[in-house]
């Protein structure tokens, strides 16, 4: 896993928020206010009637909470469809069934890719002690950790039958990320590898053929992982759903939903704001844009990398406007900042616009800017770049939002 940090941050700014430390001018007078005044942004309710700011604050957190359920759900029911395209294939093996289950990745991959705004302050998808993320989308993937590789055909829990007899669910779970970060077994990219294979081709996806699962060895030991590591992930994401399900008194929703104003909100800036730059500008584009590196984007086997920015990026910008899948159309983040400063809340959805197109921009596949005979100025790398500094720039604009709100989102 590569970004833990921000979720214990974001622990400390709530520690603070809770105890009512909301700035450093606090006066005696302000002591006395009820705990409902102290635990949310300062109200702005106006003289004809209009919506105050607290009234705002809470359709804000209550929209957020549905629309996080609404896009677990969507992440939920394509996934689904992937299963059963890879039962389908391993049913049936075949050039045609194969490459079934790879669209099915892939269309699920773009209902999943929004929720990663949804992480960094400890909620159930990346909680220190038992949240999942790390079984659903860790990465990067080191492909001899699960099966062969070019020069290493013995390679992986696939081949090892002697120190993994059975493939199982409990087994990929402690396999996982066992003995170093990049020892992925379960989730998303293991998927993906085994699905695609190794990518060695220069301008295209990995390869792997079919055969792999009809005539080469351990054909059945790999179909029972592919199989194994899918269902596993329905999982994982079905818990999610259920974290954030509406009338249930006892799952994290519910806990979200009761927190004060200030501490809810502040999980969904930092959500939002280290997506946009630590993880998404940094850690996913950053890294594999200036060192050149192949290894470090994001869908590598699929070549899917490019897609998978414009879905982060479309996951910040439903937060920000309220947008969600299924119809859910709640208050934003965007709006309850207009209430302090329209000029601000209106660029807030201006810049979340102009991160998904900045995203759509580049080219695919993502790998080809970063060849080592393609010079900084070719468009694509251009485009790459752009794209990191548009997301750069969203957050300084996120920060500002939350502090016009009395906010302080952890956020690298």
């Amino acid at each position: 896993m590569r970004v833990r940090s921000a979720a214990v941050a974001v622990l400390a700014v709530v520690g603070l928020l809770a105890t009512g430390c909301s700035g450093a001018d606090q006066t005696e007078a302000d002591s006395t206010a009820t705990s409902e005044e102290a635990s949310a942004p300062a109200s702005a309710s106006s003289e004809d009637g209009g919506t105050d700011t607290g009234e705002l604050s809470r359709a804000v957190i209550e929209g957020y909470a549905e629309g996080v359920h609404a896009s677990y759900e969507a992440s939920l029911a394509s996934a689904t469809e992937m299963d059963a395209a890879i039962a389908a294939f391993i049913e049936d093996p075949s050039d045609e069934t194969l490459q079934a289950a790879k669209d099915a990745w892939l269309t699920a991959r773009d209902d999943y890719g929004p929720t990663e705004a949804f992480r960094f302050y400890g909620g159930p998808i990346d909680d220190e002690e038992d949240g999942v993320e790390g079984l659903v989308n860790a990465w990067p993937l080191d492909e001899a950790y699960i099966d062969y590789v070019d020069g290493q055909p013995e390679a992986g829990i696939v081949n090892d039958p002697e120190e993994y007899p059975e493939i199982t669910a409990e087994v990929l779970t402690e396999a996982n990320e066992q003995g170093g970060e990049a020892n992925v077994s379960s989730g998303w990219h293991a998927i993906e590898f085994l699905l695609w294979g190794q990518d060695s081709s220069e301008d295209g996806a990995g390869e792997r053929p079919a055969s792999d699962y009809t005539d080469a060895d351990n054909a059945d030991r790999r179909a029972t992982y592919l199989a194994t590591a899918s269902d596993l992930l329905l999982v994982h994401l079905q818990g999610l759903v259920d974290a954030w399900a509406p009338d249930d008194g006892s799952n994290y929703r519910a806990e979200f939903v009761a927190l004060p104003d200030d501490e809810a909100l502040t999980m969904i800036a930092t959500g939002i704001g280290e997506l946009s730059r630590g993880e998404l500008a940094g850690e996913r584009m950053s890294v594999a844009y200036f060192d050149r590196s192949e290894e470090d984007e994001h869908s590598c086997f699929s070549d899917n990398t490019t897609a998978d920015i414009v879905a982060n990026a479309e996951g910040i910008r439903r937060v920000i406007a309220g947008e969600y899948p299924g119809g859910v159309d709640v208050t934003g983040f965007a709006e309850l900042v207009g209430s302090q400063d329209a000029d601000l809340g209106d660029a807030l959805i201006e810049d979340a616009e102009a991160a998904v197109a900045a995203a759509e921009a580049i080219p695919a596949p993502f790998d080809q800017h970063l060849r080592t005979d393609i010079p900084d100025d070719d468009p694509g790398r251009e485009s790459v770049l752009a794209a990191i500094e548009v997301l750069e720039a969203q957050t300084d604009t996120i920060v500002t939002g939350a502090d016009a709100l009395g906010l302080a989102p952890a956020v690298s």
